[in-house]
């Protein structure tokens, strides 16, 4: 499977609009929403009124990451907004399976993140019970970071852990990917490539996307 989730985190504020209306017209598969909360990360973005209003516009599924502290006390306000796929950290929160239940009972698809430090091996008890894993390529919190070169060694393993306990969980891969690493990541294993400043800042975005998605 190659799916494309540009991240949103990187489109023009002031225009999110035409935007999302251009990952619209685009082979985009999902629309990455990163919400950081100045506390898990050092950076701040946008909330739960920004999420709504992006699906009100969007036309594909809303892959909405939260990169915040106690994740748990936002996944209904984040699936009422309009979520489709939601995303929390493994280093965020004490009882994972208790958070991935939370979040497939409000109908949604339930995902864990792991930073670039963490192995992929803390998921073995829990794997079966995710729709998606989402490994960090860059330590969170910045767009326009340098992709860390362990992760192609990190979707192997996973892709192995995956193919042993005969599962469905989908990798994917958030940070410093673009058009030179997409074939090698898709490759290695992974499902679904992040992509914010590679979309976002090229000359033809639907292009880049394009590219990606068909390398």
């Amino acid at each position: 499977m190659k799916l494309i989730a540009p991240s949103l985190l990187s489109a023009d504020f002031l225009n999110l609009e035409h935007d999302i209306e251009m990952l619209n017209r685009s082979e985009a598969d999902w629309l990455h929403c990163d919400v950081m909360d100045g506390r898990f990360v050092p950076n701040i973005s946008f909330g739960i009124p920004v999420v709504q209003a992006i699906k009100k516009k969007a036309q594909k599924p809303l892959d909405v990451h939260l990169m915040i502290v106690e994740p748990e006390k936002y996944f209904e306000a984040f699936a009422k907004a309009g979520a489709d796929i939601i995303t929390f950290h493994y280093e965020a929160c004490t009882h994972i399976h208790r958070a991935v239940q939370q979040i497939k009972a409000l109908g949604i698809h339930a995902g864990v993140v792991l930073n670039p430090h963490t192995p992929v091996a803390v998921l073995e008890d829990i794997l079966g019970d995710l729709d998606v894993v989402l490994l960090m390529s860059v330590n969170p919190g910045f767009g326009g970071q340098k992709f860390i070169e362990r992760t192609y060694e990190k979707v192997r393993k996973l892709r192995s852990m995956i193919a042993a306990q005969n599962t469905t969980a989908l990798i994917e891969v958030d940070g410093g990917v673009n058009t030179k690493n997409a074939k090698a990541l898709f490759e290695a294993g992974a499902d679904v490539l992040v992509a914010g400043n590679a979309v976002f800042k090229s000359e033809d975005p639907m292009e880049t996307i394009s590219l990606m998605k068909n390398s």
